[in-house]
């Protein structure tokens, strides 16, 4: 028979064979134009244009507004009102001539009649605690809102101006035309709430112990919408889950408090020495050449003595920030203050803690440290901390974020002592607020439309903070060996994506149509973002890619198309597959092992080929000599080959390789005699590599990882041929849980009964 003949021979009992198996495929995927994971993103992935370029940096066109505030605050500490006058300037830097701006009245949320108020479902508990039975169907409205006293221009003449809610439109005598900026005022005044009683971001806290209160105030002014290339004006409510989309600006702010107050704010104290007593000053400057720890610059006995007294004194507090997306601050007669220096890059940064008496013993121990270790540890993954100072302020029941400064939970019990959830849960908070300040304060997205963007990547590298934390300080994390994160690992996000479909929402979803936002924006992108460097594109690839990211769109305003492009562009990885189905889907990973059939080389032909040759009036000797391979259940099957040298056991193997290879080329060659078919099965709609652990008689193991395109052609399958000198006992997948699979039960699969 010549070769030709042959090879049409040959050629058609392979095909024949591979029939019914190719049927099969076929019959998965007749609905792969719907489903296809693998399919690219451009209907969805809005169009690169001159603003936002196809690599996900900014375009040569890119542009965004800015927004300058001149205030003047105070504090009524006897009726908790607070009293602002502001002029803003604000700079039209669009290619658009605007004839109205728009102005954010977070503050309206709390008017009486706020619609935000019915906008949940509600019911009836089985039974109540009196208090809360009161507050609940009781309790005497708050009066909050803003009162607007007027709204004037740069020339005292007072604007027309529409308030809808939580936005007021300010109709300019004038249309402000592309490149030039316009100036006006606004004064205004509210009820602060009591945070505990009417809940917020902010308000105050008191304490009925010594009839004091401690101020967090932000959301506190009207302030700029933003205007961009994506949104327009971006005008949306503020309903209360969904944050806020705000313009970089200069802020020179001057607060008016009690005498005996301590203020700490956004931006940098530009009359410390007229605020500050001597001995304030003395510490501070100590403090600012203490890198090791912090120093105390009001002590506990001093901020204990003031609690009483009350003086009805006034200071005004004036505080300038440069580029920043916002400004808040804070104010008490109960604070104890510490601070210490870190060194970040090149330059110096300061770490302040504020926090009342009953904070103590665990601020003093805990908080300024994590600032500057957070600091360094964010600076690390994207870029040095940009700004002068980071501020912890404990407020109980609060857990929010603003340039320079953020409110943080955590205090012992009426007693003093501290369980360890409550002191893991004070670093957390504080680590993940002083986070913040890189997303979204210095990488300003949209929290208005995309919680995601800042939520997930904070606590993404929150992890990242926690767990050199422990390994930096574990005397601080004893008897712990690593930190108790609570988020960040792959698997911390399993009963969640499989849970009732009901209650999930795909991350690319506004934060005020998701049900439980805190795995929606938190936990499932920061899931996501540990599967990609863990699993899918590797720490390097992963951590340059962020870096690249997060320096493109530092002080600027980045939508999630720029990541989902840059993440791309700086790896060489290609993610669309990952966008559509973690953040664009609800789908889940549930990888598993369908059925494992072991083969070795025979000198026989297997059952198979004997049937397709006797259909065929053929015999062996119709072909050439061959290599066959039979497995348990063919006739020709025995298990003492397994002890055989594939050249024992094929002549025409042993003949090839003599032929072919020199006797070095052969020594360095692989002898598997073990060949075990591995069919695995992709039952979740979300593609993962496969990771997967091959175990051996000897006691040995091995990690062998398959590529995520290994889905690419068939959605729901994937078989490959695992060879081996020695008996395989098991395979696993994903032993480790890197890959949030939902379903472990189908990851192992044995070999005894092969």
């Amino acid at each position: 028979m010549n070769k030709l003949t042959f090879f049409l021979i040959f050629c058609s009992i392979m095909v024949f064979s591979q029939e019914k198996s190719v049927e099969d495929i076929s019959s998965k995927k007749i609905d792969r134009g719907m489903i296809n994971p693998f399919r690219r993103m451009y209907q969805e992935f809005a169009t690169p244009n001159q603003y936002r370029t196809a690599s996900g940096a900014p375009g040569v066109a890119y542009y965004q507004q800015q927004a300058d505030y001149v205030m003047k605050i105070e504090i009524d500490d006897q009726t908790q009102k607070l009293y602002g006058e502001q002029t803003i300037t604000y700079h039209n830097n669009s290619p658009e001539t605007l004839d109205y701006l728009w102005l954010q009245l977070d503050q309206n949320k709390r008017l009486p009649e706020a619609p935000t108020k019915k906008r949940n479902s509600k019911f009836m508990d089985v039974a109540y605690e009196p208090q809360r039975f009161a507050e609940t169907f009781m309790a005497v409205p708050f009066e909050g809102g803003y009162h607007i006293e007027w709204v004037k221009d740069a020339t005292g003449k007072e604007l027309a101006y529409t308030i809808n809610e939580t936005m007021m439109r300010v109709d300019l005598k004038q249309p402000l035309a592309s490149g030039t900026k316009v100036s006006f005022s606004v004064k205004w005044w509210y009820q602060i709430n009591n945070y505990q009683k009417n809940g917020g971001r902010a308000g105050y806290e008191y304490f009925p112990k010594d009839d004091n209160c401690l101020y967090v105030i932000a959301q506190f002014f009207p302030r700029m919408a933003v205007y961009n290339d994506v949104e327009g004006w971006q005008n949306e409510q503020f309903w209360g889950n969904a944050e806020f989309a705000l313009n970089f600006g200069n802020y020179d702010v001057s607060i008016t408090v009690p005498a005996d107050h301590i203020v700490e704010a956004t931006g940098e104290l530009q009359n410390r020495k007229e605020v500050f007593s001597p001995k304030m000053l003395e510490r501070y400057a100590l403090a600012e050449r203490s890198f090791e720890k912090p120093v105390v610059i009001v002590t506990q006995a001093e901020a204990e003595a003031k609690e009483n007294k009350k003086e009805t004194a006034k200071k005004t507090w004036r505080f300038k920030a440069s580029n920043v997306r916002d400004f808040a601050f804070s104010s008490s007669r109960k604070f104890i203050y510490d601070a210490m220096a870190v060194k970040i890059g090149n330059k110096k940064v300061m770490a302040l803690s504020l926090y009342p008496k009953e904070a103590n013993p665990l601020w003093e121990q805990y908080s300024t440290k994590v600032v500057a270790h957070t600091l360094k540890t964010y600076s690390k993954f994207t870029f040095d901390y940009p700004y002068p100072k980071a501020v912890s302020i404990s407020a109980e029941d609060q857990g929010m974020e603003y340039p320079m400064i953020c409110w943080n939970y955590g205090r012992p019990n009426s007693e003093g002592s501290t369980s360890m959830d409550t002191k893991f849960g004070m670093i957390s908070v504080i680590t993940h607020e002083v986070g913040h300040n890189f997303f979204p304060m210095v990488v300003n997205s949209d929290e208005r439309q995309w919680g995601w963007m800042d939520e997930g990547m904070n606590t993404y590298l929150q992890y990242f903070a926690e767990q050199s934390y422990g390994e930096q300080y574990p005397e601080d994390i004893a008897p712990y060996k690593r930190y108790p994160s609570k988020r960040g690992f792959a698997k911390q996000i399993v009963k969640y994506m499989s849970g009732d479909p009901t209650y999930l929402e795909p991350v690319m979803s506004n934060p005020e149509e998701v049900t439980r936002l805190g795995e929606n924006a938190y936990g499932k992108p920061a899931a996501g973002f540990a599967l990609l460097r863990e699993v899918i594109m590797g720490p390097e690839l992963f951590d340059f890619a962020f870096k690249t990211y997060a320096n493109r769109w530092k002080f600027k305003h980045p939508i999630p198309e720029d990541f989902f492009r840059t993440m791309s562009d700086a790896s060489g990885v290609e993610l669309d597959w990952f966008w559509r189905t973690w953040f664009y889907s609800t789908e889940y990973v549930d990888l598993g092992i369908k059925s494992v059939k072991l083969y070795q080389v025979s000198d026989t032909p297997n059952d198979k080929l004997k049937a397709m040759l006797k259909e065929r009036n053929m015999k062996i000797t119709d072909l050439q000599p061959l290599v066959h391979v039979v497995s348990k259940g063919d006739a020709a099957y025995k298990k003492e080959n397994f002890d055989k040298h594939p050249y024992e056991l094929s002549i025409p193997l042993g003949d090839y390789v003599a032929d072919n290879r020199s006797l070095e080329q052969q020594s360095m060659a692989p002898q598997p005699t073990y060949f075990y078919e591995v069919t695995f099965e992709k039952k979740g709609g979300v593609p993962m590599p496969i990771l997967l652990q091959v175990n051996y008689a000897d006691g040995a193991s091995e990690m062998m990882k398959f590529p995520v395109q290994v889905w690419r052609l068939n959605n729901r399958e994937f078989t490959y041929i695992i060879t081996s000198n020695e008996r395989i006992t098991s395979f696993m997948i994903d032993p480790e849980e890197l890959t949030a699979d939902i379903n472990t039960l189908n990851n192992h699969h044995t070999t005894e009964e092969l």
